[in-house]
């Protein structure tokens, strides 16, 4: 008994530590919300979820309760021992009768069944409790305006009807699932072999019971074949994805004759109650097990082997259509702009209109990329640079796509002796600065050219940036505690450390000691209790990580997996989310969309339209990559609109082949500015080239625009038929046979260099299409990548030269000047051997010029750049007056 007592005090004190933790933890949670001014979020979730789980708990209890009160008032009263044997047991005169029966008809089973009963609404009410956001999408659906072409049904039906009616049904099939092995269980305890085995007239409650519950089972089962029937819309198993011919003449049949006789097995089980008919039973049981594999699996294979197949177009033409039609809503296809891209090779490189596209036509892959800016720029073990982000900005007046890392705090880079306690809770609490540089300018031995670099930031343009703390990141997975009496690490400067105090608003604030008891408890941090550092007005800093961050607030949203920096005009960082305060705003850009308008309806408190984003940050919007490539994958097959030609497949569309790296590779989405055709003004794009999938030559580029009001839009260009564009495998392939490229590189391989071949960029300029790759190099004893060559291709000439500028000139002849961005210089002739004396005296007076220019401003980069240029000018010029 003493046993006993402990045990159950034993599992009494682990329920309620249990459930302490449990609050504890909700109540940090509701603090964290309320800190980020998402605390609607945070108690529509909770109630919710608590309303959803109580419903389901009662409902299932009650259940339980009724048919088990049912139970055992029909099991009969309790028979008492007929005598004891010497040794103190509990003989029967009832061969039937056990303890076990004794224990289920005694006074205390009703504390059984109410314990059955609780724990049958625990497991149903948990399972369900998650699906609280399907049960508010249901609740609050806005319909979407176009109707399937089967069920005629509004499409809306599918994303939300549907999902709420296979919760409920799964739901109820697991509690009478439940409920008939309970009761079945009871029964065959109490009545033993006679339930199953004895005739029809003993325990006919039970029976009866039984009977109904079963057919209770198989009338749901029946309205789950009714929804199973919908699925069709998403079958896989077809010429195209959806419902074909073999799934509406042979599975949804299938589906209406389960569901029939379903209905039929329950009213069979229902009548043996009275008839007494178990075979019946059996029977109908046998026959639906038979029906369910031929209508399931033989069936539908008969109609798609004798009837599809030999006339397979005729049959699946509507179907195709619908797929075609729908899917190309689906992911907006139908709504991306089809213009002829009608090729010449006529490109003058010297026109104005193509001079901002030469200008950021990017150099720089951000894999090398990242690994100089470590080896440049990351100044302590403990930062880091986990991503490099491509955007573009108006930079002195001149609209650039630039490139930016920013640098994080990575803490399990500090020395073993420095992670300390306070170090990585108190003090190395953030990152700072990023790393700014044009994805087309090269500094002097093969480095990026900064705009932005070094701690704290030098500018070597109009950007500036006044806040440059990064609290929140990528890499920024711990918790903190900010506003202590210690100082926060901010930077290093020289032999001294700078610090700083956080002067955000938006962390959790401990107030008091009980506040400090939770956090401790919560966050297993039990120095945050004997912390002499931390104050009243010390803030937690937590979900600092900027995807968990946005995940915890919107759970259902899909996110692109390429979160990005921006430098605002403010001065101030954002990851579109503030990388100092970790504000967070979710801002519809398509108001239009019905899923989106039932999300604002569940949390009305959390979306704002697009408008309401600040202009600053509105101009750096790009569109998610990883939208753009699903659509671009969808694209590839459903630019055929014809029936018969997406039938036939004669004409599907690759995403062409680079090399990278001397890998053969899928090229990658990657951003332009450039002037489209028939547009004024240079604007941000999102590309991609497509070839066909028998050849190598090019059909087709598609792109996302991302610059004001035309935000969104796509547009896709198609080559003519009749003409050949060479494709980026075919460009790689002639670079590859080039022998001055090849010898080349051969000799740096010999010296011990590893060559890094960069992404091909196809950049449509006018009407014709200019091919650019980058060349960097590599000691293999020295991680630290160099630009050292840059590879052009037009028409049927391919060049390999140490700059754009230089092989842009190479490549279009000596009748064309090319305006450098990167120095300011205007590349001439004169650069080009054989150039007369008059051009190099022009070329060194430039460089000379400029070289005092960039002198005065304070640039040494580009000032050494040109000297270097003059020096060989100089040179060139001595020998060319040589008699």
């Amino acid at each position: 008994m003493q046993k006993t007592s402990s045990t159950t005090k034993l599992v009494i004190f682990l329920v309620v530590l249990g459930l302490i933790s449990y609050l504890a933890s909700l109540y940090v949670d509701w603090l964290w919300f309320k800190s980020v001014n998402f605390q609607s979020v945070f108690s529509t979730i909770l109630l919710n979820k608590i309303g959803l789980y109580v419903f389901v708990f009662l409902a299932t209890a009650l259940l339980f309760a009724f048919n088990l009160r049912l139970t055992r008032s029909h099991m009969g009263p309790v028979k008492e021992p007929v005598y004891d044997d010497e040794e103190g047991r509990v003989i029967y005169l009832d061969d039937e009768k056990t303890p076990w029966k004794d224990f289920l008809r005694g006074k205390s089973s009703r504390w059984l069944y109410l314990g059955i009963s609780l724990f049958a609404a625990y497991l149903v009410s948990s399972v369900a409790v998650d699906n609280w956001i399907v049960v508010q999408q249901y609740i609050n659906r806005v319909p979407f305006g176009t109707t399937d072409p089967i069920f005629s049904k509004d499409l809306g039906f599918y994303f939300f009807n549907l999902t709420f009616y296979k919760f409920a049904y799964g739901t109820l099939m697991m509690a009478l699932i439940l409920l008939f092995i309970t009761l079945g269980s009871i029964y065959l305890i109490n009545a033993s072999t006679d339930l199953l085995f004895g005739n029809w007239r003993q325990f006919s409650f039970a029976k009866g019971h039984l009977a109904t519950l079963l057919a209770a089972i198989f009338l749901l089962k029946a309205w789950g074949y009714k929804l199973a029937a919908y699925d069709i819309l998403f079958s896989p198993a077809g010429i195209v994805y959806g419902a074909t011919y073999s799934d509406i003449f042979a599975r949804l049949l299938s589906y209406r004759i389960l569901l029939l006789l379903s209905i039929i097995i329950a009213a069979v089980i229902l009548a043996n109650i009275f008839v007494k008919k178990f075979k019946w039973i059996l029977i109908s049981l046998g026959t639906w097990v038979l029906v369910a594999f031929l209508m399931g699996s033989v069936y539908p294979s008969l109609i798609q082997k004798l009837v599809v197949q030999p006339n397979e177009f005729n049959k699946e033409k509507p179907y195709i259509e619908n797929a075609i039609k729908y899917t190309r809503q689906a992911y907006s296809l139908d709504r991306a702009e089809n213009r002829e891209f009608n090729i010449d090779y006529n490109l003058d490189i010297s026109d104005p209109s193509h001079q901002s596209t030469i200008d950021n036509i990017r150099l720089w892959d951000w894999q090398p990329l990242r690994t100089t800016y470590k080896n440049l720029q990351q100044l302590r073990s403990y930062y880091v640079f986990d991503d490099v982000d491509v955007d573009r900005y108006t930079v002195d007046g001149k609209y650039r796509q630039l490139m930016l890392s920013v640098r994080e705090i990575d803490q399990e880079e500090l020395p073993q002796q420095a992670k300390t306690w306070i170090n990585q809770r108190l003090m190395y609490t953030h990152g700072y600065g990023l790393v700014v540089s044009p994805v087309t300018e090269v500094a002097e031995e093969g480095f990026p050219q900064f705009f932005v670099k070094d701690i704290p930031p030098r500018f070597s343009t109009d950007l500036k940036i006044k806040r440059p703390e990064i609290y929140f990141g990528e890499k920024t997975d711990n918790y903190v505690i900010v506003n202590t009496e210690q100082k926060e690490f901010d930077y290093p400067a020289g032999e001294k450390n700078v610090y700083t105090r956080y002067e955000g608003k938006d962390g959790i604030k401990i107030k008091s000691f009980a506040r400090r008891l939770l956090f401790g408890w919560v966050l297993k941090d039990y120095k945050m209790l004997l912390s002499s550092d931390i104050s009243n007005e010390s803030q937690v800093l937590m979900n600092r990580n900027i995807l968990e961050r946005v995940q915890k607030v919107a759970p259902y949203l899909s996110y692109d997996g390429d979160p990005y920096v921006v430098i605002n005009d403010d001065g101030k960082l954002y990851w579109i989310l503030d990388a100092y305060t970790g504000k967070m705003n979710f801002y519809i850009a398509d108001e239009s969309d019905p899923i989106i308008k039932t999300y604002s309806r569940i949390f009305p408190q959390v979306y704002q339209p697009l408008t309401a984003m600040p202009e600053s940050l509105r101009s750096h919007l790009r569109y998610p990559v990883d939208m753009f490539s699903i659509q671009a994958q969808m694209y590839r097959t459903f630019h055929m609109t014809d029936p018969s030609v997406f039938y036939n497949k004669e004409d599907p569309w690759l995403i062409p082949n680079e090399t990278v790296e001397d890998k053969q590779v899928k090229m990658e989405l990657y951003y332009l500015v450039m002037r489209l055709p028939e547009e004024e003004k240079p604007e941000y794009i999102l590309m991609m080239p497509f070839t066909p999938k028998s050849r190598a030559n090019m059909v087709g580029w598609m792109c996302a625009r991302m610059d004001g009001d035309n935000y969104g839009k796509m547009l896709v260009y198609n080559f003519p038929k009749q003409e050949t564009i060479y494709g980026p495998e075919q460009i790689e392939s002639r670079i590859n046979q080039n022998t001055e490229i090849a010898q080349q590189l051969s000799l740096w391989d010999q010296r011990g260099s590893r060559v890094y071949r960069g992404n091909l960029l196809v950049i449509p300029m006018g009407n014709s299409v200019l091919y650019v790759e980058p060349l960097y190099l590599q000691a293999e004893n020295n991680r630290l990548p160099e630009l050292k060559r840059v590879i052009a291709a037009f028409e049927n000439k391919v060049v390999m030269e140490p700059s754009l500028d230089t092989a842009l000139l190479k490549l279009f002849g000596q009748d064309q000047r090319v305006e450098s961005q990167r120095t300011g210089v205007v590349l001439t002739p004169g650069e080009l051997p054989g150039a007369t004396v008059a051009e190099l005296a022009k070329s060194a007076r430039e460089y000379y010029d400029r070289a005092n220019q960039l002198l005065r401003d304070g640039d040494w980069a580009g000032y050494g750049e040109n000297i270097k240029k003059l020096n060989e000018t100089i040179s060139r010029l001595e020998e060319a007056v040589k008699p």
